[in-house]
């Protein structure tokens, strides 16, 4: 449609921004209303969103990208707050990477659909699968019941305070180094998920579809197979953090050689980008909820996954203008830098933990 890659980044990276501004509130309200409240207002607001990408243009995309972020925050945060509440200790990692597992598994062949819609009918198949899409979550979502979960926690009921609760992000160090290693990563992953389709086009034999399948369908199987090794103890594991947080970086940097070096380097980049993607934010997320101060839990959560929202966001609102500036290949190693750095702050924090054990 004739967008430059900084017009790109800002409509993609608007989705996960508002996430982020969201996200801090979302557990709030679903304790205050219940999910099944919250998800039936959302089904209004993410038709609606669908419907507007199909009568608008590039600032059209921008508010349905808006509203379809702040919808994400709160069912997300909904159906998260239940796996949490709901599972014992010793499940609970499992349940958070099922959960996880499920969000991706559209995207397995999601790419190549869309592709082939595209390709297909243009803009008139594009506005029919938004219609029809619109239908079918709104009806199945609004005849499905999701009960309330109460954790008796009357502080956290009756709003403890969201602003409150976002200071304590620089005197909570174990959310402060969980919320940078995802912020860290999250860029990473959002550079990814946004620029990868203009990228192959510049790598020999490089298909944007395969590259999306492959990296969905590690995902997919790496939180299904390892579901049962990420940690579920409260305890820091540093090696195995570090070492996610390294695979990430390897893969940004083969990405980053790809267009010279060849299609291999960039599928390779897809299994290596998959591996970390799955199990990064399942061992971060499971490690805070042993963690955290229990009366505040669900709304530092909401901070966690606001620093996740807000590195995807930065993936294409901030990686966009160095794309258009230098080239796609800058972005993935400038990447694999700011993952490298951050990745030595796992050992680090291991370190500090010894000191006051």
């Amino acid at each position: 449609m004739g967008a430059s890659n900084t017009m790109i980044g800002i409509i993609m990276g608007t989705y996960m921004l508002t996430c982020m501004l969201f996200r801090p509130w979302a557990g709030h309200f679903v304790h205050k209303y219940g999910p099944a409240k919250v998800l039936r207002v959302l089904l209004i607001i993410n038709g609606g969103a669908l419907i507007l990408y199909t009568v608008t243009g590039l600032d059209g995309f921008i508010v349905a990208r808006f509203l379809q972020g702040a919808s994400t925050a709160f069912f997300s945060m909904a159906l998260q707050i239940a796996i949490i509440e709901s599972l014992s200790d010793e499940q609970r990692s499992q349940g958070v990477s099922l959960y996880s597992l499920f969000t991706y598994m559209p995207t397995i062949v999601g790419p190549l659909i869309a592709l082939g819609i595209w390709g297909w009918g243009g803009m008139q198949a594009f506005t029919a699968t938004m219609i029809a899409i619109a239908v079918i979550t709104g009806l199945f979502g609004y005849r499905t019941r999701i009960d309330h979960v109460s954790s008796g926690r009357e502080e956290e009921k009756t709003g403890q305070g969201v602003l409150k609760a976002v200071s304590q992000l620089v005197r909570q160090p174990d959310l402060l180094i969980c919320s940078v290693l995802m912020l860290a990563a999250s860029v990473v992953f959002g550079s990814v998920a946004f620029f990868i389709p203009l990228y192959v086009s510049q790598v020999e034999y490089g298909n944007a579809g395969i590259y999306f399948m492959l990296q969905a369908g590690v995902i997919v199987l790496s939180r299904f197979m390892f579901r049962k090794r990420v940690p579920s103890d409260g305890k820091w594991h540093a090696r195995f953090v570090s070492g996610i947080m390294l695979l990430a970086a390897v893969a940004a940097l083969l990405l980053s050689i790809s267009a010279t070096a060849g299609p291999l380097f960039l599928y390779s980049a897809a299994i290596l980008m998959g591996i970390a993607q799955a199990m990064l934010y399942p061992t971060l997320t499971t490690y805070l909820t042993f963690v955290l101060p229990t009366s505040s839990r669900n709304v530092m959560l909401g901070i966690f996954i606001a620093s996740a929202d807000l590195g995807i966001s930065l993936g294409g609102v901030a990686m966009g203008p160095i794309a258009d500036l230098m080239s796609f290949s800058a972005v993935y190693v400038l990447c694999s830098c700011l993952v490298l750095i951050t990745a030595s702050l796992a050992v680090v924090y291991k370190k500090r933990l010894n000191r006051y054990v």
